[in-house]
């Protein structure tokens, strides 16, 4: 027997105060009738004795102490699942926008998920191509890996993002199920529709699905969408055998509403007035990817979040940098110079990138490359740093070389067109080309077989 509850005690932002409650848990979800036709959902997100806090999704415009009727309905957030989700568009909370009706499927999954087992994680292995010449070659993206996108506002990771999501393939000769679950939170109506016009025109959209929380959406559904997001990840993956790709973006909208919910609850703010649990929320979402033992699916994450001001030891890249694999860097002086995609790689690393590439994975000459244009380039900046104290005319003929290996670097390898697609042999073969213009003797970092066999003297 299910109670109805007539009333409320309090109305605080998106929160609400339900008195005399009984039998309650935590996360459970509440379904809300307002003036008696409206309705509405929530999750109760703390319980004092027989008093229930609840955060509302779709805000509480409307409502008043005397007009609302509540129900609990015994069971977490759930959401319906099914393949058929690919190619679809969804809110925020997991309901089809897209005009072609409800998702018809028998399964439902709790949206918070369950936690791998440590033990059952398999390590990760395998890459996942982006076709773009910076992340595959320098720090390439792994199957199982969680590898964010550290970006400034103004800067292009939405057009990368797209990019990415047109791109991404398991290789060439890979016959695996492959997939992508794009997740916005916060997002402006015309960037989503910018998204949404982008995988429609490049044919990539029936094996995409969309989650889409505007900007102009309730604060409470943003912390929802993206474990809504991750529930179908890992059912494709674990259920459906298929290789999940997840893009979150953006994760600053996530933590900033998480800030201004946690206000509302009147818990004492951590650093910058986030949340002391900000962390433990960032963790539960991203320790969602990875590789379950005799389970041929992974869910492989690419967090974007715009660090505020572009400080990189704010709360929100920071915290996200001790939980991730890594991180991929955009720099606003690269962008400054009309280069795209602006990716730093100097301050980016993918951590796993070692044990997915090289013979039997990429090519044999992966690794060996990737650290000599690592080295290469780390010299440009030496130069660059003596040219503007000494002058350009007074360096030696090899730190002349460097500035030129260092311009070349930046306009070929970093950048590249925006619907250029580089297999993994292009972008290896074009590192080769830009090493060609340094003499062999400074090429310490590769092996003498693989030098020999690759280097051409530009």
């Amino acid at each position: 027997m299910s109670i109805e509850y007539l009333g409320l005690s309090q109305i605080n932002g998106p929160l609400i105060v339900l008195e005399g409650v009984q039998d309650a848990a935590f996360e459970e979800i509440v379904e809300l009738t307002v003036e008696g036709n409206q309705k509405k959902l929530g999750r109760i997100v703390e319980i004092y004795d027989d008093k229930a806090i609840i955060q509302v999704f779709e805000g509480t415009e409307n409502m008043s102490l005397k007009n609302t009727h509540t129900k609990l309905t015994g069971h977490p957030m759930e959401i319906a699942l099914s393949t058929s989700m690919l190619g679809r568009t969804f809110n925020g909370i997991g309901e089809p926008i897209d005009g072609l009706g409800p998702i018809m499927s028998n399964v439902k999954k709790n949206v918070n998920g369950l936690p791998l087992n440590p033990v059952t994680r398999e390590y990760p292995r395998n890459y996942i191509r982006t076709g773009i010449s910076a992340i595959d070659g320098l720090t390439t993206l792994i199957r199982g890996q969680k590898l964010p996108i550290f970006s400034g506002n103004g800067l292009p990771h939405d057009q990368l993002a797209a990019q990415i999501v047109q791109q991404a393939s398991l290789g060439d000769d890979s016959d695996e199920d492959f997939a992508i679950v794009f997740c916005a939170m916060g997002v402006k109506y015309d960037v989503a529709e910018f998204f949404r016009r982008t995988f429609e025109e490049s044919g990539v959209s029936d094996h995409v699905a969309m989650f889409l929380n505007l900007a102009n959406d309730p604060v409470v559904e943003r912390l929802i969408t993206p474990k809504v997001a991750l529930t179908l990840a890992e059912y494709l993956a674990f259920e459906k055998n298929m290789h999940i790709l997840v893009i979150l973006t953006d994760m600053t909208s996530y933590a900033e509403a998480m800030r201004e919910v946690s206000s509302s609850k009147g818990e004492i703010p951590s650093r910058k007035g986030f949340p002391g649990y900000l962390y433990s929320e960032l963790a539960t979402i991203y320790e969602r990817a990875g590789i379950v033992q005799g389970i041929n699916g992974s869910v492989t994450q690419i967090p974007i979040l715009t660090m505020p001001n572009d400080d990189i030891t704010h709360p929100i890249p920071d915290l996200t940098g001790y939980i991730t694999e890594g991180q991929i860097v955009l720099d606003r002086s690269i962008h400054g110079k009309s280069i795209y995609p602006p990716i730093n790689v100097l301050p980016s690393l993918s951590r796993l990138m070692k044990d997915g590439i090289g013979e039997g994975y990429t090519r044999a000459d992966h690794q060996d490359v990737a650290n000599q244009l690592f080295s290469s380039y780390a010299k440009v900046g030496e130069a660059r740093a003596l040219a503007s104290v000494i002058g350009e005319d007074e360096l030696s003929p090899i730190d002349k070389k460097y500035l030129k290996f260092g311009l070349a670097f930046e306009a070929e390898y970093v950048g590249q067109g925006p619907a250029e697609n580089r297999t993994i042999e292009q972008t290896l073969d074009l590192g080769w080309r830009l090493l060609g213009l340094l003499p062999k003797e400074e090429l310490d970092r590769i092996d003498t077989k693989i030098l020999d066999k690759y280097y051409k003297a530009e």
